[in-house]
């Protein structure tokens, strides 16, 4: 009995330490993505599933929120195209109250936004999910805006 015992204690041990290890992982990828996006680093489009959900959040004046959903090749397209105004206007977003959630297969990280220059934070998440080569990827990302012009994609 002792010996079972002492089985599925171990067993146990190795999973949580599993859990452990791929939480702080996923929290490690979260924090090279802040950097890659801060720092306007090209790679950050590798950082995408290529058939990721992408969600920007339209938070309107009166405060209701419309989803915009749009496809990763059409979201990298544009990341690409505001990268060259965003650093020559040196913006910068920080993040505050992470938390990390396990989800199958992966993690959903939540945070506030603050973009720089402003005093109001928006919500935004994102699930990764671990690759069979090991690497993470974003499959799902949600990011809020008052940016109205996003609107105009919205169906």
């Amino acid at each position: 009995m002792k010996k079972i015992f002492l089985s599925i204690t171990l067993l146990c041990f190795i999973s949580l330490s599993a859990f452990a290890d791929d939480r702080s992982d996923a929290l490690k990828f979260f924090n090279d993505y802040i950097e890659a996006a801060n720092s306007y680093n090209p790679a950050v489009a590798t950082l995408y599933s290529p058939s990721a959900k992408i969600i920007r959040q339209v938070v309107k004046p009166d405060g209701t929120t419309v989803d915009v959903y749009t496809d990763t090749a059409t979201y990298i397209k544009q990341m690409k195209l505001s990268q060259a105004v965003a650093k020559a206007r040196k913006y910068k977003n920080s993040y505050s109250n992470i938390t990390t959630t396990p989800v199958p297969n992966g993690y959903k990280i939540s945070s506030l936004r603050q973009p720089s220059g402003e005093t109001y934070k928006l919500k935004t998440y994102m699930i990764l999910k671990k690759q069979s080569d090991g690497k993470w990827q974003i499959v799902e990302e949600m990011m809020q805006t008052k940016e109205q012009i996003f609107l105009r994609y919205a169906k």
